[in-house]
């Protein structure tokens, strides 16, 4: 018995040692014969990757716009199983995951709460990830905890079965795929005006607990001369790792409370929720900050061509009547998630040719 405890406590040792490395030391350990096989930050994308990821995005959704198209991507990952973890509570992130594995052809199973597996017998986290791999090709994980992601990818990359483990959402650190398809929508909502380059992007509201802003953040060091607006109340402003890393990578940034003072200067307006889930004290957490909503008259203030855009799900921080303008694009964004995501798991099972010797 005391063997077992001793074995529990070098594993745990070792993960903690590793959880304390720099992302940057880290980043060869989620690697396989030179390309990436889990996607864990945000940090694992450089520009060429980003470039090609959007385009081969595209690619499959023109391939989809046809019978014959999508017959031909269905037809790509039968043979392949993915696992769906997420025990924290999601919407758009499941859905799009979930299509995105059907476009390719991939079956899937999934687990919606902890409560549904042994963990409440008193299985470890180890021991369930581990079962996971057992019956599936591919395991993407949403949840609550920090460092869970990360911690799954570590366990299975130093066993038999290194199967794919992606980022869905990992408590308040990161969101990596939210960050591409983030990227995708800019993209192709600037390819009239150059691309992303050079352009001010103000993020709005909790960007001390929104992961998503966090990540998409760390993406812009891969473009030139953007600048980045950091709006939001006191007690939520940005913290000092992102600005201490984009100021290393000398990536522009601005720091205020006074929105509308922004919108005439940006040639978008990243919108994001009070994340109330993440407080020590919700119930004493107001959620209800007007002077950081984007409202109808707002639409004035802002440039022809500037996109309005959110994560989802939204609260109050939009309104319902901004919705009909064409510069508000995140329903966009969300559908786009659906074809960003089915790109990256056919990248990741090696299978992007098979996309792309269509268009040859």
């Amino acid at each position: 018995m005391n063997n077992s405890r001793e074995t529990k406590s070098q594993t745990t040792m070792e993960w903690e040692a590793f959880y304390n490395l720099e992302v940057g030391e880290k980043l060869p350990f989620f690697q396989q014969n030179q390309r990436m096989l889990d996607v864990v930050f945000a940090q694992q994308f450089d520009r060429p990757f980003l470039d090609f990821i959007c385009s081969l995005a595209n690619q499959i959704r023109q391939l989809a716009r046809t019978k014959m198209g999508a017959e031909h991507l269905r037809n790509i990952l039968p043979h392949k199983r993915a696992m769906l973890y997420f025990v924290q509570p999601s919407t758009r992130t499941f859905l799009s995951f979930l299509n995105a594995c059907q476009i390719l052809g991939l079956n899937t199973s999934e687990i919606r709460g902890t409560t549904t597996s042994s963990e409440v017998k008193g299985e470890s986290q180890e021991d369930t990830i581990r079962t996971f791999s057992s019956y599936v090709d591919m395991i993407i994980v949403r949840h609550p905890e920090s460092g869970f992601v990360e911690k799954t990818a570590w366990v299975l990359n130093q066993t038999e079965r290194r199967v794919p483990v992606l980022n869905g959402g990992s408590g308040p650190d990161q969101h990596p795929t939210q960050a591409l398809l983030d990227i995708y929508t800019l993209e192709r909502s600037f390819e009239n005006q150059s691309g992303l380059d050079g352009k001010s992007i103000a993020m709005v509201g909790d960007l001390k607990r929104g992961r998503t802003v966090r990540s998409l953040s760390y993406l812009m060091q891969n473009y030139r001369d953007v600048t980045l607006y950091f709006v939001s109340p006191q007690e939520f402003r940005m913290k000092q790792d992102i600005k201490d890393h984009l100021a290393k990578k000398g990536v522009k940034f601005t720091e205020t409370d006074d929105f509308e003072s922004v919108l005439p200067l940006v040639d978008g307006v990243y919108m994001t929720r009070i994340q109330k889930e993440y407080s020590q004290a919700p119930d004493s957490e107001s959620d209800y900050y007007p002077d950081f909503f984007f409202r109808k008259e707002h639409l004035e203030l802002i440039q022809s061509h500037c996109v309005i855009m959110h994560p989802l799900p939204r609260r109050f921080e939009i309104e319902v009547d901004v919705d009909k303008d064409p510069r508000a694009v995140y329903w966009k964004q969300e559908r786009n998630g659906m074809w960003l995501r089915a790109a990256l798991i056919a990248y990741l099972f090696g299978v992007e040719e098979k996309i792309m010797e269509e268009f040859k």
